[in-house]
């Protein structure tokens, strides 16, 4: 179990500084918001490469708060043909019923980790939209620059949640696919 435990650190560091790297360049995007394209190929590609205990034919991406970037991330549909449906949602813990992601907007650092705290454990990917230093504990926290969108992967977070993240999704976003 200490073997486990210590390869799991080790993989996390690596991961951290990975995920840190990753870039999703921009492009030309409608609405005059160079951050939403990048935002939307990066969210399906997290949810590409993200598997949930129970298989589902369809995605609910749930969006709570005021989400600047997210005008994009309406109706994905993922390469096994499973569409991801856009549901907007109250940034409060009760209003995440049925959501199978959550992508979390700018709110205050306290409503993001009440919401992260809500789905912890219970299969439900969380991606924050506004928290640079990751401390909302997503899973994912996205992070902006002039050229292009980061990420940064909390594996401690992932690991509590009872999904499976394929690193793949690191190099997804490298490429910009």
């Amino acid at each position: 179990m200490q073997t486990l435990k210590r390869l799991l650190a080790a993989a996390a560091a690596s991961l951290s500084v990975a995920a840190y790297a990753a870039d999703m360049p921009l492009g030309v995007s409608p609405g005059g918001d160079p951050y939403a394209g990048a935002v939307a190929r990066t969210v399906r590609a997290i949810l590409e490469y993200s598997h949930w205990p129970q298989p589902r034919s369809q995605m609910t991406l749930c969006v709570a708060g005021n989400a600047q970037h997210a005008s994009q991330i309406g109706n994905l549909r993922l390469s096994d043909g499973r569409q991801v449906v856009r549901r907007n949602v109250a940034a409060q813990p009760a209003a995440l019923a049925g959501c199978d992601a959550v992508y979390i907007g700018a709110i205050p650092l306290a409503a993001q980790r009440q919401l992260t705290a809500a789905v912890r454990g219970r299969g439900v990917l969380t991606i924050a939209e506004s928290d640079p230093g990751s401390s909302s504990e997503a899973m994912f926290a996205l992070t902006y620059k002039p050229g292009g969108l980061t990420f940064r992967l909390n594996i401690d977070a992932v690991s509590r949640s009872g999904l499976r993240v394929d690193p793949r999704v690191l190099r997804v976003a490298k490429s910009g696919g």
